[in-house]
């Protein structure tokens, strides 16, 4: 039996946004990969379904990738080895590769609370400054 006043108050708190859609509602982050950085639009998200709409706006013809890993350590105190982080060092929830100048690619990720790394882990991009903390709340 449908209990109609409960389905007119949900209905109503849902017209006021009052109420939710959704528990985990897909939340899209803008990266944004330049010659020497990596810039978040937002920089952090809430946690379940994070799409990251990924652009390489660097010059020439420099080819980037987008690595988010999961850890507690400063983005910037990473090891690196040979100019590349030790990604077998952390729990890597996923990467876009070989991202060519001027275009844009997406990666959705089912993402609980918690520090994220977000790093370009070509030779030397790392180094060079590409990496940035990502804090997913609850």
């Amino acid at each position: 039996m449908i209990d109609r006043n409960h389905t007119v108050y949900v209905l109503a708190a849902i017209a006021l946004g009052v109420a939710p859609l959704s528990s985990n509602a897909d939340e899209t982050i803008h990266v944004k990969l330049t010659d020497k950085m990596i810039q978040l639009d937002p920089g952090t998200a809430s946690a379940g379904r994070v799409t990251f709409e990924v652009s390489n706006a660097a010059s020439g013809d420099t080819e980037h990738e987008f690595v988010v890993l999961k850890t507690d350590m400063d983005d910037a105190h990473l090891p690196v080895h040979k100019g590349q982080v030790t990604e077998s060092r952390f729990k890597k929830m996923g990467e876009v590769e070989d991202l060519a100048r001027g275009s844009t690619k997406r990666l959705s990720l089912k993402l609980a609370p918690g520090h994220y790394v977000l790093i370009c882990n070509r030779p030397g991009h790392y180094e060079m400054g590409m990496h940035t903390s990502f804090v997913v709340a609850r």
